[in-house]
């Protein structure tokens, strides 16, 4: 079973996460985008939107600190484990909160105004599932390990940040992640059906930047009050005009 869940279930969902967005941008260039609904209301939209944005910028790069620096780098650089733990539970909590609440707000938002609901498909409500199990369970594995350390204390940098990075590595060792809590494995288990279903979501968004605006040509705007001589300066006639 920890051969399972913790090496053949998640090379399956980044096979998938990899492939998919391959596909996807092959056969689907047309819907990589955001489905922006934003011309159908926007006083709950910029609300938010910047709120879960920039919360889960948080969140995202708290994940890539916590599980790709090792203990020893940051112990290197003068970090003790008490400021470390101090910094990733504040940031974290901070982080956390705003994704969360900017997501319910996008979700009421959803579903209360009608052309937004209308324009919401079944793969949008899945990944609002799972994107939220997500967050819940990262903030509950905060609170509940770190700040009140219930089922005893538990050093995610010494267990599930090792094995996340033997799984990069492609040398997974699945004991590291089942002695985890059962917190820590939900909360890896709902992030990897996540990146499954990415491909197919509107969150393909994330990887499209509009480099084109750098190289692209200036566009040309020509003034309506030309100086008379200049090019197109030749006054428009009147459609009521007589011909003549």
């Amino acid at each position: 079973m920890s051969t399972l869940l913790w090496v053949i279930v998640p090379y399956l969902c980044l096979a998938v996460f990899v492939v998919g967005h391959l596909w996807r941008y092959r056969y689907d260039k047309f819907g990589w985008t955001t489905r922006s609904s934003q011309l159908y209301e926007d006083r709950l939209l910029r609300l938010g939107s910047p709120l879960f944005h920039f919360g889960m910028l948080g969140v995202v790069g708290g994940h890539v600190i916590g599980l790709l620096v090792p203990r020893s780098w940051t112990a290197a650089v003068g970090i003790d484990d008490h400021l470390y733990h101090y910094a990733a539970v504040g940031g974290g909590l901070v982080a956390g909160v705003m994704a969360l609440v900017g997501m319910v707000i996008l979700i009421y938002r959803r579903r209360t105004v009608g052309p937004v609901f209308s324009a919401t498909t079944v793969m949008d409500k899945v990944m609002y599932v799972f994107l939220g199990a997500a967050i819940v369970l990262g903030m509950w594995n905060t609170i509940a390990g770190s700040i009140f350390s219930l089922g005893g204390e538990y050093n995610y940098r010494e267990g599930v940040s090792v094995w996340y990075r033997s799984f990069l590595a492609f040398q997974p060792d699945a004991e590291l992640m089942a002695e985890a809590p059962v917190g820590f494995k939900l909360h890896a288990l709902v992030a990897f059906g996540l990146f499954a279903l990415w491909p197919f979501t509107r969150l393909v968004h994330v990887f499209s930047a509009p480099l084109g605006y750098l190289t692209r040509p200036y566009i040309v705007y020509r003034s309506r009050d030309s100086r008379p001589g200049q090019p197109g300066s030749t006054p428009s006639r009147r459609g009521w005009d007589r011909v003549g």
